[in-house]
């Protein structure tokens, strides 16, 4: 970035824009949209619980869900490894795009050529674009999402030869959910990031490890990349009760980190979008219409926000949302925008979709 003397106008109001997007943060949209008549084959879904669809339910970890109450609005109402009562983003992205209803996991037992030929998940809740996240919660960083990519890439080649398969991929849109573990649990809940770096340089650092990720898929064959930013950490019941104030308003120390980070993503987006051919680069406001939502619930139909249905609702998620969970799991979840400490639930997941899926087009 150019530096520009105190005294040049021309500099003020450069520097008068920049705060402002970081305020707002991160309106600003990078990289470039898709078109209206796009042909769209497949998704390919990255990072985290937000797009995970049941990649952890193999793991040795505690970040998992694949047991009651988890899916309890889902088909069958049963537990599938999705960190909500029902479907999450990538299921609601594939069926908003007219690809299918739900997203499988590649990890899934069941899987068939057919889902195969309209994409997969590799997503893993607790990963980050910093691997610090994935090793604190021992769950598939996205090096080993890339590796599953590329087994998923070959299986596709050999059930459809290379030529269909070349199209799926050509065709497919990567959907990428990251940064929200690397800013709420690397950098502010244990503090290990914290002690090596502050807020500007840790954001630094995590949009490069996210350009390399997307350099990697970029040679993989990836074209066409929607990339959600990262939401409004510090207004999740989880934020709220470890660092809020005594009436648990939202942590704004979180918010203020995720709106830096978040310019800084778009900004790098628009320049990938520059340094890589033929590459569509969407840049999605996931923040601002998420913050919407639980600042103003009854607006969309809600009744609460500052706690999720899931126990007390103040700090359980993953293996601390179970049936015997302290507390009692609330009977009728519409009424709730979080499932858990952190994620929304299916319902309110529906009324975020609606407010990104038109920032995908011209």
């Amino acid at each position: 970035m150019e530096h520009y003397s105190s005294s040049s106008s021309f500099g003020r109001i450069i520097t008068f824009v920049v705060v402002l997007v970081v305020l707002q943060g991160g309106r600003a949209k990078g990289g470039t949209k898709l078109r209206k008549n796009e042909s769209i084959l497949a998704i390919q879904a990255f990072g985290d619980s937000f797009l995970d669809t049941g990649n952890n339910n193999h793991l040795i970890s505690i970040t998992k869900c694949d047991f009651p109450p988890y899916g309890r609005d889902f088909l069958g109402g049963k537990p599938t490894g999705r960190f909500t009562d029902g479907k999450v983003f990538s299921d609601l992205f594939a069926e908003a795009l007219g690809v299918k209803e739900l997203l499988p996991s590649y990890h899934d037992k069941e899987l068939q050529m057919k889902d195969l030929e309209t994409g997969l998940c590799f997503a893993s809740g607790g990963s980050g674009y910093d691997p610090l996240s994935s090793k604190i919660n021992q769950v598939i960083p996205l090096s080993d999402q890339i590796k599953l990519f590329k087994d998923y890439k070959r299986k596709l080649k050999r059930g459809v030869g290379e030529r269909r398969a070349k199209n799926i991929i050509d065709n497919s849109v990567f959907l990428i959910s990251s940064g929200n573990n690397d800013i709420l649990f690397s950098y502010f809940s244990t503090n290990l990031r914290r002690f090596h770096y502050d807020v500007p340089s840790y954001t630094d650092l995590l949009v490069n490890f996210a350009s390399q990720f997307f350099r990697e898929l970029y040679d993989l064959g990836a074209r066409k990349f929607v990339v959600l930013n990262t939401s409004p950490l510090g207004c999740l019941p989880f934020s709220r009760t470890i660092g809020g104030d005594i009436v648990r308003d939202c942590a704004n120390e979180y918010n203020e980190a995720v709106k830096m980070f978040n310019h800084k993503l778009s900004s790098h987006l628009t320049l990938l979008t520059q340094q890589l051919p033929h590459s569509t680069m969407v840049y999605i406001d996931f923040y601002n219409p998420f913050l919407d939502i639980i600042l103003q619930p009854i607006t969309y139909g809600f009744e609460v926000s500052k706690k999720g249905c899931c126990g007390t609702g103040l700090l359980e998620t993953a293996i601390l949302c179970n049936k015997f969970s302290p507390g009692k799991t609330c009977a009728d979840s519409s009424q709730y925008v979080f499932w858990d400490s952190l994620h929304p639930t299916e319902l309110a997941s529906k009324a975020i979709v609606s407010k990104l899926i038109p920032q995908l087009y011209h």
